[in-house]
C-alpha cells in the first residue's frame, strides 16, 4: 500500500502548514483525501514536490501490508 506519512513529516520538517499549502493553491479536498490515505494522481504528487521543493520519496512510500 502507499503511505503518505513522508508527506506530513516533510511538511513538519519544512515548517509548512496545511494553511500555507492552501494559500499556494493546493486543494483542501485533495489534502484531506491524502490525510485519509486515498490515492491521488501523479499530477498531484508533482504539484506537491514543486510546492515543497522535495522529491517523490518525501511525499509517499510503499509499505508492504502483507506482514
Amino acid at each position: 500500500m502507499i503511505s503518505y506519512k513522508p508527506f506530513f513529516e516533510t511538511m513538519s520538517e519544512k515548517n509548512i502548514t496545511s494553511y500555507a499549502l492552501f494559500k499556494k493553491g493546493f486543494s483542501k479536498s485533495t489534502y484531506y483525501s491524502i490525510q485519509k490515505g486515498n490515492s491521488v494522481s501523479t499530477n498531484t504528487i508533482d504539484k506537491l514536490c514543486r510546492l515543497l521543493g522535495c522529491s517523490v520519496s518525501d511525499i509517499m512510500e510503499y509499505v508492504d501490508d502483507n506482514n
